[in-house]
């Protein structure tokens, strides 16, 4: 196989025309300086070429056609090589990652060629993802034609934490000696992920009795702040085409402030508090009152949650506003309990969501949150560094998204820091 792959490196070379490129700083022709042999690292062993590299005397710039056309750089790995233990470390520690190289691809190579090979690929799939967003952010530019834009579209988003390193350098080790150890994860090293779901409501099937399957979604996260994932969500609507004039985005939250302050960014839309959610605040109060485990408060809550899956939220307040509990500290549960569900009253006519087929809960995105982050990232004594978080992440979104082809048409970036 490797016979048959320099051959065909080969005869590209002499295909390829000797011809002068054009500086692409100042537009003049680029000299001929030097013509040297070439290897890099391709999965069957290393491949070489006599490459010709030209130099601009104006810039001093260089560029070498040959290496731009057949996409590999002097001494590391090729594109094709580099996106399989990019797909393994997406899955995978980088430990185990290198031996899954080798059980599967035959590859020799140590945990960290596997994590330059995931930050360079990491690093522009990012790139690509922030590029989009910018694209899509500005009003001017088109976006997929919405001809064929669903009449509703569910978003669901969410936001789970994610233990950060503490160091401010990269730990080195001297000689023998094992590496020191890292510093407690204190209060406060923890980041943030936001991650959202968008998916179409007839393309939610039953598979069983209150059980409920996707046929497709799509996958929106980053490490940021909530901006960044709302304008990722509106830039991933647009490049699908489902955003149109008369589309209605159904947004479910778990009522957190900075979902609802986001959402008047869609003109026509349906806010839904997460039922689920709703039913934990009353969980809360019936545990206090009746005690942890008790029948009681088993019935209570039960009550709660028909009434509230009827669009009884009306009458449950006024319910509750009827109780006269004995202890301050159940008169302050109560006042609350009836203060989060008025302020949210209008996101809770449950009823009418179904009926129309919206859904009430948030378990799209809180299965995003596990097959996303948990599932990679948030394994026994992880800590990332935010660059390093941020990259990992945007190669599981291709993955999980179905779009790791993606990858083949982006440049791996240098080797960054």
């Amino acid at each position: 196989m490797l016979e048959a792959l320099q051959r065909k490196v080969n005869a590209v070379a002499e295909s390829a025309q000797d011809t002068a490129p054009s500086c692409s700083q100042c537009g003049q022709r680029m000299d001929r300086h030097d013509r040297r042999s070439v290897t890099w690292r391709a999965r069957f062993g290393r491949l070489q070429a006599a490459v010709t590299r030209y130099r601009c005397k104006a810039c001093r710039q260089e560029r070498r056609p040959l290496l731009d056309l057949l996409g590999v750089e002097p001494g590391r790995l090729c594109g094709s090589l580099a996106r399989l233990l990019a797909l393994l470390a997406a899955v995978a520690p980088y430990p185990l990652a290198a031996r899954l190289a080798w059980l599967l691809l035959g590859v020799k190579i140590d945990p960290m060629g596997v994590w330059r090979a995931a930050q360079r690929l990491g690093e522009s799939a990012e790139r690509y993802s922030d590029g989009l967003s910018q694209y899509h952010g500005d009003s001017r530019n088109a976006g997929a034609p919405t001809d064929q834009a669903p009449a509703c579209v569910v978003l669901s988003v969410d936001g789970c934490m994610l233990g950060m390193q503490v160091r401010k350098k990269r730990r080195r080790r001297v000689g023998a000696e094992k590496l020191p150890p890292l510093p407690a994860v204190k209060d406060g090293h923890f980041q943030e992920v936001k991650t959202g779901v968008l998916l179409l409501p007839q393309e939610r099937v039953e598979i069983s009795p209150e059980r409920h399957s996707l046929v497709r979604r799509f996958l929106v996260t980053c490490l940021g702040d909530a901006d960044t994932i709302f304008s990722r969500l509106y830039a991933q609507l647009r490049e699908l085409g489902w955003l149109g004039s008369d589309t209605v985005v159904v947004i479910v939250g778990d009522g957190a402030e900075w979902i609802w302050n986001r959402a008047t960014e869609f003109v026509h839309r349906c806010e839904i508090l997460d039922f689920w959610h709703a039913v934990e605040h009353a969980w809360a109060f019936a545990h206090l009152r009746y005690g942890q485990g008790s029948r009681q408060a088993d019935r209570w809550v039960h009550q709660i949650a028909q009434d509230l899956r009827a669009g009884k939220v009306k009458q449950v307040i006024a319910r509750l506003q009827r109780l006269r509990p004995q202890t301050p500290e159940l008169r302050e549960s109560v006042r609350a309990l009836i203060s989060y569900y008025s302020a949210n009253a209008a996101r809770m006519r449950y009823d009418e969501y179904l009926r129309l087929g919206y859904g009430i809960g948030s378990g799209a995105v809180e299965s995003a949150h596990k097959q996303v982050v948990h599932a990679r990232l948030r394994q026994a004594g992880m800590r990332w560094s935010e660059v390093g978080a941020r990259r990992l992440l945007a190669l599981r979104l291709l993955l999980l998204n179905d779009n790791w082809v993606l990858l083949d048409q982006l440049r791996m970036v240098p080797l960054a820091p």
